[in-house]
């Protein structure tokens, strides 16, 4: 599985990449099939509270593309909510497969 991290207008901490891939790669243990994930870090508003979005979009072939966006106080916890949206939609997703 890939990971891909892009932070737009600064630069992202090592400590918050190894976050992120640590929460991601518990994802995966999960859903075997997923091959790439892209997540996308963007400081919105710099004055305010409540600023960092957090974009993550995972490729599970042959299934469509699933994203999730949260915005929150801080990176750590956006990356949290979105994959916990994430991790809502895969399960759902599973759950027609099976139906079939």
């Amino acid at each position: 599985m890939e990971v891909n991290i892009k932070s737009i207008h600064f630069d992202a901490t090592e400590s918050l990449k190894d976050f992120i891939n640590k929460k991601v790669n518990r994802l995966a243990r999960h859903y075997e099939s997923i091959t790439t994930v892209e997540v996308t870090l963007n400081v919105i508003k710099p004055e305010t509270s409540m600023n960092k979005e957090a974009g993550i979009l995972i490729c599970v072939p042959p299934r469509e593309d699933i994203f999730a966006s949260k915005v929150a106080d801080t990176f750590e916890e956006a990356v949290d909510l979105s994959l916990e949206a994430l991790s809502r939609q895969l399960e759902k997703q599973k759950g027609k497969e099976s139906g079939r």
